[in-house]
């Protein structure tokens, strides 16, 4: 893009409203021809909009989203693959099933926390299908990760077990540097929600008190 064209953007997304939160610049539109719902990003899971983080990048608000044309029969009842809590008894915008087997249900939320930790490793939970069941989640708006599977990295320093214990941002404002932590306040060491491989200090990262989670720039 060029800087006029950014500036466009921006110019235009400060008119719109998220149809979510209600609040102006909303810079993403429902790729639906006749929709003009517009959203913030952030806003998107709240209302249960979908993103397709490949190809095009097309999103999608709640009544024009891709929806799952499954029939699940899962041999373990209403209980997610993964975390083993409940799910609904059908499948929606937050329970999702494996288009291979259909026999893997589990939770939006979980499966999108698998898929950044198992990077090219992702696979079905239950039957290890790979290539449908990958395409089915990018159409569902599931987010990929091209790195290694987090289990199979190496640690930077110190044993297997050891917590990360260094702020990771561009620009560490702690007086007492990078691996200086508190137990609360603005240097509190926050580590990413998602891989726990890098961290940052709660005023490095401008997190606010009502934060309650942070995940890297990978993540």
């Amino acid at each position: 893009f060029l800087v006029a064209d950014i500036r466009r953007i921006i110019q235009e997304a400060a008119k719109k409203r998220c149809f979510i939160c209600y609040n102006m610049g909303a810079s993403i539109t429902c790729c639906e021809t006749g929709c003009d719902r517009t959203f913030h990003l952030p806003c998107a899971p709240d209302g249960e909009c979908v993103t397709q983080y490949f190809g095009a990048y097309r999103s999608y608000c709640w009544e024009h989203r891709p929806q799952q044309a499954l029939q699940a029969h899962p041999s373990q009842g209403n209980a997610c693959t993964i975390c083993l809590d409940a799910v609904e008894d059908k499948i929606s915008y937050t329970t999702m099933v494996c288009p291979a087997c259909q026999d893997a249900l589990f939770h939006r939320h979980c499966i999108q926390r698998l898929a950044l930790h198992s990077g090219i490793g992702f696979q079905c939970p239950c039957c290890q299908n790979r290539e449908p069941f990958m395409m089915e989640m990018l159409i569902m708006g599931i987010r990929l990760s091209k790195r290694p599977p987090s289990w199979e990295s190496k640690p930077q320093v110190g044993p297997f077990h050891q917590r990360h214990g260094r702020c990771d941002a561009a620009t560490c404002l702690c007086p007492g540097g990078r691996e200086h932590a508190e137990e609360e306040g603005p240097w509190q060491l926050w580590l990413c929600n998602s891989c726990a491989a890098e961290g940052t200090h709660q005023h490095c990262s401008s997190l606010g008190n009502s934060s309650c989670s942070w995940e890297c720039s990978t993540c």
